[in-house]
C-alpha cells in the first residue's frame, strides 16, 4: 500500500517536471520549434489578447452606436405614429387648411390697399358726421410699417351727445375695413362761461378723444423693399461689429 502511494507521488513529480521542462530554454525567435504545450499556452494567450483588443476597439464602439440607434428607433416610431395619425386624418386636415385659407382671405379683404386708404378715412369721417358729431380734430399720423401690413394712427376729437358718440364707435367697429379705437376718453364739453381757450359748447354735450388705428396690407413691392432694407441694416450692423 505504501509502495503504491510512493509510485503515485513519483509519477506526479515526473509529470510536473516534464511540463516545466517544455517551458525551459524557449527560443523566442523560433516559436514554431516550441514543444506542444508552450504553443498551446501561447496560442491561448494570443486569443485572449485578440478578444480583449477586439472588445475595446470593435465591440464597444458598435455597442454605443447600437444604443444610439435604439434611441433613434424610439424617436422614429413616435414620428411614424404622428405621421400615421396625420395620414388617417389627411382629408380632414385638408378641409381645415382650406377653411383657414378662406378665413385669412376674408381678413385680408378687410385690410384696404394703399389706394383705398383715402376712401377709408372718408368713411370714418362720414360715420361721425352721419351721427351729428362735430370733428374738432382728425389728424392722421405717420404710417407704421409692420412685417406684412401697415398701420395708420389717427388722432380723433369729436363732440356730441352720449348716444351719438356711442353709435359712432359702433359704426366704426362695423366698417367693412378693420378700424380699432385706442386710448378712448370721454370728457364733459366746455360750458359757456368756463375758463380756458376752448370754445363753449351747449349743455349736455361730451367730447371723445381717441386714437383710431386703420390697417392696410403691403403690396409685394413694399414687402420686397422692407426685406431689402432689413437685409441692408443687418449687413451694416454686422460690418459695424467687425
Amino acid at each position: 500500500m505504501a509502495t503504491s502511494s510512493a509510485q503515485a507521488s513519483f509519477d506526479f513529480e515526473a509529470w510536473a517536471e516534464q511540463i516545466s521542462s517544455q517551458f525551459r530554454d524557449l527560443n523566442m525567435n523560433e516559436p514554431g520549434q516550441w514543444p506542444l504545450l508552450p504553443k498551446l499556452v501561447a496560442g491561448l494567450f494570443a486569443a485572449v489578447v485578440v478578444v480583449v483588443i477586439g472588445w475595446f476597439l470593435v465591440v464597444l464602439p458598435v455597442t454605443d452606436e447600437l444604443a444610439a440607434e435604439e434611441a433613434r428607433e424610439v424617436e422614429l416610431k413616435e414620428q411614424y405614429r404622428g405621421k400615421l395619425a396625420q395620414a388617417i386624418n389627411l382629408d380632414e386636415l385638408r378641409k381645415q387648411k382650406l377653411q383657414v385659407q378662406e378665413y385669412v382671405t376674408q381678413l385680408e379683404r378687410q385690410l384696404p390697399g394703399k389706394a383705398e386708404m383715402d376712401a377709408l378715412l372718408s368713411d370714418i369721417n362720414q360715420a361721425g358726421l352721419g351721427r351729428g358729431l362735430q370733428f374738432e380734430l382728425f389728424r392722421p399720423s405717420q404710417v407704421i410699417v409692420r412685417d406684412y401690413y401697415a398701420e395708420l394712427p389717427i388722432a380723433l376729437r369729436v363732440s356730441g351727445r352720449y348716444h351719438d358718440i356711442g353709435a359712432f364707435a359702433a359704426d366704426v367697429a362695423n366698417l367693412s375695413r378693420i378700424v380699432t379705437l385706442h386710448n378712448l376718453a370721454i370728457l364733459n364739453a366746455p360750458q359757456a362761461g368756463s375758463s380756458g381757450g376752448a370754445a363753449a359748447a351747449p349743455s349736455g354735450l361730451l367730447v371723445m378723444e381717441a386714437t383710431a388705428r386703420t390697417y392696410r396690407y403691403l403690396d409685394p413691392a413694399e414687402i420686397e423693399a422692407r426685406k431689402a432694407a432689413e437685409a441692408k441694416d443687418a449687413r451694416n450692423r454686422s460690418g459695424g461689429g467687425n
